[in-house]
This record gives structure tokens, C-alpha cells and sequence, in this order.
């Protein structure tokens, strides 16, 4: 790669919802937007985050010149500490992104050793041989930036997640003046989510929320639990003021829900009158149609808030027959069943539900533009190339058309997966190549020891289960000394199988008597055992458990 050539790649964003990062590299300057996590799905089994590969990254840690997050949502900043962890580098953000941010460096120790830089939509910083500057955008949580890299080949754009909300709750209007200005004079490549691109029209704003909300909370006459995302600040906001004007306490259930609200409170983002906020223990204590209750759980996450109520799991706080239960939220591509199930186990408690987005409720509008505001970004900008990010392909591709109706060429557009690299030098872009990109998977304290063998076999276990079978061998003569031990977990239950056990156990016999009068290697007993059980039990029962042998000699 030559020095003047500009070099644009994602390592996660593209083709997925979640774990967004994107590069911008010219000659020794690397500046890395965004740093997101991504939720497990069902063939990740036991997998607690996905972030994603740093390789290329680590490769060139002495040219990263910063971090900058655009907000201050999961996908966008929850691989942050897995990031600094290994690569340390400095993290630029807007004042609530921070805050948030400082909630998880916090938790892994990092805080101390982080360099924080806050930002704001007028702030213009060198970076290197790049000058990077802002413009305000609106989004489901306060403090979005979009940013303009003016560098020597041309003016790149990252729109971070946006849409165009003119009657915004907390009347910072989008910064439209500005984003023509940036166009005016001139962007060499666009990059710009596509949540919504398959969605025509315009993004609902989020102040016609608000009246459905409190329209709601006069109608129940008994608890309320509202779940939403617990970063959606302006949500939050009317859910405190539907709670004011119908005389409710309001309590907080789900660990990032009390996180958010105490550091949107603390940094002023948030207004809540002294003396509603209470206890989760005071819920039972006062009158039901006195109470209101906010929670975590809107994407049916199994361990979070509204699924352990769902569940008649969460110590304490119960949901009641005749309650009413809002989900003020629309499910992530990819929830719909766990959001569905839970819904179901509600009305099973015969709880009265209120979920759905658009007109359906009006409980919910998403943060993310539709068709005609993308076209009006992609206008407003008029770029020579264009990437569309943050979307699975579908949305991408719509995308791609929704550029080619406003006048983009075909050509200048590029669809590109995870680590391709697009570079730009004497202002034409090709991609041709591509680095090193894919997923880590974080499970406990570990972050990349489980891997594509470790869940195909957490996989082949979940679904076939498992025998371990004992063997005990004379280590002189090679004699067994007593008869093999087999158990079963998730394959069979032992007594109900006790003839398929006894089976097992002959062949094992069998099996060890012919290896040790024809071979001479002890370790080749292990495979022998194995490969003969797996044999007979597929051949008696169409299944294939997870053989696990062990030999101990005496």
C-alpha cells in the first residue's frame, strides 16, 4: 500500500447487527470509530458477548492515533474494555457516551489507565495527518455525532447512527446547515447506516411517544412495568414525566437501567423529581395504582429484568392479574422469538400487555432513519463513493439503491464484508484486498479461548448428549480389573436403558480384550472404544452422543 493512499475497512458492523467497528487509515495515521459488542445468538452457545478480531490492529498499535465512539449504545461501545484491554489507546466521546463508558472501563479496572478526550459537535481535533471534526445528529439516545475526516486525499464521512427527528425531546435539532456545508464543499466517500433502509418514509419522531405513554399509565388501574432500552435517555425521560402527572413511585429493576439513569441524572440528561424514585422492596408496600415500574428485558434477554418477571422469577416483585405491562420497544432483528415468548408467559399471568411499534401502539419509534431521510443524507453529502455500514446484506443492498436513485453512480458504491479494504489513491477507489477480520467470543473471564470446535461441541452436546465410560486396566498385563462404568447424561436415562448400557459395556469389554492381544500402543485404546460405541449407538439408535473414554491404570 503506498503512502497517499487513503484505506477505509470495517472489522464488524457489515453483514450483522452489532460488534461495529470501522477504520480509517492514510499513510502512518489509523483512527478507529466505534467499538461495539454483539449479543449471542442460538448457535453460540454459552457465549456471553462477541467483539471483535483486533488483529490488523495489533499488527499496527504505533500508528492508532484514537478512538472515536459516536454514542453511547452497546453495538457501539461494549467491546471497549475487551479493546483497551489489549490495545491501549485514547478514547474521544461526547459527554453521555463517556459517562457510560467510564461505567464499563470502571468495572474492568481501566478507568485510571484510560485517556478520555470529551467531545462535542463543534470540536475540530488533529489526528496525525488527519483533521477530524463533528455535526449533531439525532438518535435514540442523547449526544450523537456524525464526523467529517478531512484528509490529504479527500473528505471521508461517518454518519454514526442517525435519522432526522425535527421536534427532538430535548431540542438539539439536527445539525442539517452543517451537513450541507461539509457537502458543499466536497465528500470523496460516505459511509452511512442502513438499519432502515428497507422502510420507506420518514422516522416518526420520538416526542409522539410521550402522549401514548402517559395515555397508558391513566388507563391502568393497577402496577405498571414499562421496559425499554435502558440507554434510550428521552424515553426514560417520558416514563418519569407519565409517572409524575399519575402520581406514581417509580422503581428501577436491571443493573444498566440504574446505571444509565443515575449517570444521565448526575450529568443532567435527565430530570427526575426528588423523592419517585424507590426501592424494588417498597413496590409491595405501597398501593398498586401508586406504582410504576422501569425495567431492563425489551429484546427478551433471558437473564435480564422482564423475562424473570415473565418467568415469576424476580425476588420480590411479582406481576399480578390485571397489571399492565408496556414494551416501549422494537425488537432487534434477530429477538423476535425470545420478545414473543415472553409476551406469551405475560398474558399467561394475565397481565393486560401494550407492545408493538409505529401505530400499532405508538409505544415505540426507532432512532434509525427510514428511506427518505437516508436519501436526504446521501443528498445532502453528494458523495463520489459510497459504503453503506451498520446492516445485515438486505439492508445494505437497499441501500445501495436508495444511493443510485439520488444520483450516485452504480460503480462508486461498495457493498464489502467485514475486513475488505477500500482504498482511495488519486481519488479512485478500488477494493481488491482484505485483512484480517472475524469474531472473538467472550464466556466468562475468557475472551477467545472458546472457539468453533469448543462450541461445535457444546452444539453436538446440547442436542445429543454425552457417555463417559470408565475403564480400568492392570498397567502389567493390561487386564481389565473391573467391569467398565458407563454414564450417560442427556443421551439416555440409565435406568430406563439399563439393557443399551449393558450393551455398551460388553462391547467395551470385547473391544479392550481384542486391542490388547493385537496392539501395543495403550493410547490407541481410547480411539478403539470410541469409534466401536459410536458405531453400535448409531446403528441401535440414530444419534450420536459425545463419547468421552477414559483409561486409568493401575
Amino acid at each position: 500500500m503506498a503512502d497517499n493512499t487513503l484505506s477505509v475497512f470495517a472489522l464488524g458492523g457489515i453483514n450483522e447487527i452489532g460488534k461495529n467497528m470501522y477504520v480509517l487509515q492514510y499513510a502512518d495515521d489509523i483512527i478507529v470509530i466505534d467499538c461495539g459488542s454483539k449479543f449471542p445468538d442460538e448457535s453460540t452457545l454459552g457465549v456471553d458477548l462477541i467483539i471483535q478480531d483486533i488483529s490488523y490492529l495489533q499488527e499496527n498499535r504505533e500508528k492508532i492515533r484514537a478512538l472515536i465512539v459516536t454514542h453511547g449504545h452497546e453495538d457501539h461501545i461494549g467491546g471497549i474494555p475487551y479493546l483497551l484491554k489489549r490495545l491501549p489507546m485514547p478514547v474521544y466521546a461526547t459527554r453521555l457516551t463517556l459517562g457510560l463508558i467510564q461505567i464499563k472501563l470502571k468495572e474492568h479496572g481501566l478507568l485510571r489507565s484510560t485517556e478520555l478526550v470529551q467531545l462535542n459537535a463543534d470540536s475540530d481535533i488533529e489526528l496525525g495527518t488527519i483533521n477530524t471534526t463533528f455535526f449533531k445528529v439525532n438518535h435514540s439516545i442523547p449526544d450523537c455525532l456524525g464526523i467529517a475526516f478531512q484528509t490529504p486525499v479527500g473528505t471521508v464521512v461517518h454518519t454514526g447512527d442517525f435519522k432526522f427527528d425535527l421536534t427532538p425531546m430535548n431540542d438539539e435539532y439536527p445539525d442539517i446547515h452543517k451537513m450541507a456545508e461539509i457537502g458543499k464543499k466536497g465528500v470523496l466517500l460516505l459511509l452511512s447506516e442502513s438499519t432502515n433502509a428497507e422502510r420507506p418514509g420518514f422516522t416518526q419522531s420520538e416526542r409522539v411517544v410521550g402522549d401514548h405513554i402517559e395515555d397508558a399509565f391513566r388507563k391502568a388501574d393497577q402496577k405498571i412495568f414499562i421496559s425499554t432500552f435502558a440507554s434510550n435517555v428521552h424515553r426514560v425521560q417520558q416514563v418519569v414525566d407519565a409517572a409524575q402527572k399519575t402520581n406514581r413511585k417509580l422503581a428501577l429493576l436491571g443493573r444498566s437501567m440504574v446505571n444509565v439513569v443515575s449517570v444521565a441524572e448526575e450529568l443532567g440528561y435527565l430530570t427526575i423529581p426528588e423523592g419517585m424514585l424507590i426501592e424494588a422492596q417498597e413496590i409491595n408496600r405501597l398501593a398498586p395504582e401508586r406504582v410504576a415500574i422501569l425495567c431492563t428485558g425489551s429484546q427478551g434477554e433471558p437473564m435480564a429484568a422482564l423475562s424473570r418477571l415473565a418467568s415469576s422469577a424476580f425476588r420480590g416483585v411479582s406481576v399480578l392479574p390485571g397489571d399492565t405491562i408496556i414494551v416501549a420497544a422494537g425488537p432487534i432483528p434477530g429477538n423476535e422469538k425470545d420478545v414473543a415468548r415472553i409476551i406469551d408467559n405475560l398474558y399467561r399471568l394475565g397481565a393486560k400487555v401494550v407492545y408493538g411499534s409505529g401505530q400499532t401502539t405508538g409505544m415505540h419509534v426507532s432512532g434509525h432513519a427510514h428511506q427518505e431521510e437516508l436519501k436526504l443524507m446521501l443528498t445532502l453529502m453528494k458523495p463520489t463513493y459510497f459504503i453503506p455500514i451498520h446492516g445485515e446484506y438486505r439492508m445494505l443492498y437497499m441501500h445501495k439503491l436508495l444511493a443510485e436513485s439520488v444520483g450516485v453512480d452504480s460503480d462508486n458504491i461498495f457493498i464489502i464484508n467485514n475486513g475488505d479494504v477500500v482504498d482511495i489513491q488519486q481519488a479512485v477507489a478500488r477494493q481488491t484486498r482484505s485483512v484480517e477480520a472475524g469474531e472473538v467470543f467472550v464466556d466468562g473471564l475468557g475472551i477467545g479461548d472458546v472457539g468453533k470446535i469448543v462450541l461445535r461441541d457444546r452444539k453436538l452436546l446440547s442436542e445429543e448428549g454425552m457417555l463417559v465410560i470408565m475403564v480400568t486396566l492392570n498397567k502389567s498385563n493390561r487386564q481389565l480389573i473391573t467391569d467398565p462404568d458407563t454414564i450417560s447424561r442427556g443421551f439416555v436415562f440409565d435406568p430406563d436403558s439399563a439393557d443399551l448400557i449393558n450393551e455398551v459395556n460388553q462391547l467395551v469389554m470385547t473391544t479392550a480384550a481384542e486391542w490388547r492381544d493385537t496392539e501395543a500402543n495403550s493410547r490407541n485404546l481410547k480411539r478403539k472404544i470410541k469409534n466401536a460405541v459410536e458405531k453400535m449407538l448409531y446403528a441401535r439408535t440414530k444419534r450420536r452422543p459425545m463419547i468421552l473414554p477414559f483409561i486409568i491404570q493401575i
